[in-house]
């Protein structure tokens, strides 16, 4: 079950983007949990391009606690920013790449190849696939996480 604070923010980020005009989606713990993962959630992931990222931030200004501007990490790199909506952390991530294991970046990850739409409390919200993300952090490293998702999923097929 989500906590209906992070539901309340959803509505409010959906609305303002839903004629935005450029490709988004929910991903990370809430994405999952909308989905029917059960994982706890701590903030709200949002994906896109690098032009979307600075849309949002435009959509989103009066939230705005970190502009929008390229970063990069030992395994990770793009156009981030930081919101904070009635007390919750929203992270805008805009081109995303994640570091191969043979050091070199892989290409922005187009989120139309990986883009579902889910029906949830009223709302048509973007989100990745879990196939994707299971596949995203098996390259971040996060084996925990990826072993998660490839159980649910494995279930999941059972049912």
């Amino acid at each position: 079950m989500v906590d209906a604070r992070y539901l309340d923010v959803l509505k409010i980020i959906c609305s303002r983007l839903k004629d935005s005009g450029f490709n988004w989606a929910l991903t990370g713990s809430l994405g999952m949990a909308l989905q029917g993962v059960n994982v706890e959630v701590h903030d709200i992931d949002l994906q896109t391009d690098k032009r979307g990222a600075y849309e949002i931030e435009k959509c989103l200004e009066e939230h705005v606690v970190r502009p929008v501007r390229f970063s990069e990490s030992e395994r990770i790199r793009s156009h981030y920013g930081a919101l904070e909506i009635n007390g919750v952390a929203v992270e805008v991530m805009g081109a995303l790449q994640k570091r191969l294991d043979d050091g070199k970046w892989e290409e922005p990850v187009n989120i139309e190849n990986y883009q579902l739409w889910i029906s949830f409390d009223e709302m048509e919200i973007p989100v990745l696939s879990l196939a994707y993300e299971y596949h995203a952090y098996r390259i971040l490293g996060r084996e925990d996480r990826a072993k998660m998702l490839m159980q649910w999923l494995q279930n999941k097929d059972i049912e």
